[in-house]
């Protein structure tokens, strides 16, 4: 005996008219996808030292950090472009500094920014230092965005040969659109971008596309099932019948990472908060953006071989009717 859920996100029998707003949430979402390409170049992303080079130096003091008297030491050293900020304690912080032209020069830096901290904060102590070069950060930055590259355009293939070239474009689309409103996001909140940021993107892909196939096979079992029913209507339906799974999924990962974005600290936070914003766009996609477009691309090829299918069969001819045996006269 198979016992009902006690609660259920979305009623039994829901039937919401989605494709009625897919043109609002088409421009909807083009339009925000803009405006995260004109964030990309102004003010930019706020690029981590992988990608950007230069030296990060972790330093905890005895108290409390002063950072203003930090920051006038590192000056009467000739520390150039430095930024001095909190991390995590009142005694973390964290020194920034920009790429140097080579390695001595990354050596001369270093003893002029610990000598600066002896002056300044005495029993000061650097936990941790990390150099990228010009050419390695160049690199990194390559490898992430071939990372994305590839990660795109596998996942057209892999939908192109499971579903249909309609449902692996749509989803692409679909994709590109999320990536963007991500960058955007992180060139607005200014979290700082590394190879943690790639991978936290690489992840809002995956789920992204996890959440449109649930949704695609639905729809593929419904082209089958409903061989007549329009396919806006059934692309209503078959988002219906899986809302109930798309948001409960969703609600567990958003929960799960909400922790971690507001307890995680510096090193894990960025991470879950990019994590958190793409759940939500990546399920909205799924619903207002794949669907619509996915509408767009096979409102007539999708349906081609059913139609064709009708007319080889021809008007359906009632059969006809026997005439019924002639009954016996009664005996007089």
């Amino acid at each position: 005996m198979f016992l009902r859920p006690m609660f259920r996100l979305v009623p039994d029998g829901t039937r919401i008219k989605f494709m009625r707003g897919r043109f609002l949430g088409l421009a909807t979402s083009a339009i925000l996808s803009v405006a995260s390409v004109v964030l990309y170049f102004h003010p930019g992303l706020n690029l981590g030292i992988d990608f950007s080079g230069g030296i990060v130096m972790e330093v905890r003091t005895p108290g409390p950090a002063d950072f203003a008297q930090i920051r006038s030491a590192l000056a009467a050293e000739h520390v150039g472009e430095q930024g001095v900020q909190r991390f995590g304690g009142d005694d973390q912080v964290l020194i920034r500094l920009g790429r140097q032209d080579n390695e001595a020069a990354q050596q001369q830096t270093l003893a002029k920014v610990q000598a600066a901290l002896q002056k300044a904060v005495p029993g000061a102590r650097v936990v941790r230092t990390d150099q990228v070069g010009a050419a390695v950060s160049d690199e990194l930055r390559r490898n992430g965005e071939l990372a994305l590259g590839i990660s795109l355009l596998m996942i057209l293939v892999y939908i192109w040969f499971r579903f249909e070239w309609e449902f692996a474009v749509s989803a692409v689309l679909t994709l590109i659109l999320d990536l963007t409103k991500a960058i955007g996001f992180l060139a607005l909140t200014r979290i700082e971008f590394d190879l943690v940021m790639v991978a936290a993107l690489l992840t809002v892909l995956g789920y992204s596309t996890n959440d449109k196939v649930v949704v695609y096979d639905r729809v593929r079992e419904n082209l089958r099932k409903y061989k007549t029913m329009p396919l806006r209507d059934m692309l209503d339906l078959s988002i219906n019948e899986t809302l109930n799974r798309t948001l409960g999924t969703s609600m567990t990962l958003f929960l799960a990472s909400l922790p971690l974005a507001l307890f995680g600290g510096e090193s894990i936070s960025g991470f879950a908060w990019v994590m958190l914003f793409g759940i939500v766009v990546g399920t909205s996609s799924s619903i207002f953006i794949a669907a619509p477009i996915l509408l767009l691309l096979g409102e007539k090829h999708l349906r081609r071989d059913t139609a064709a299918a009708a007319d080889a069969k021809g008007p359906v001819k009632p059969a006809p009717n026997k005439a019924a045996p002639a009954r016996p006269a009664p005996p007089r």
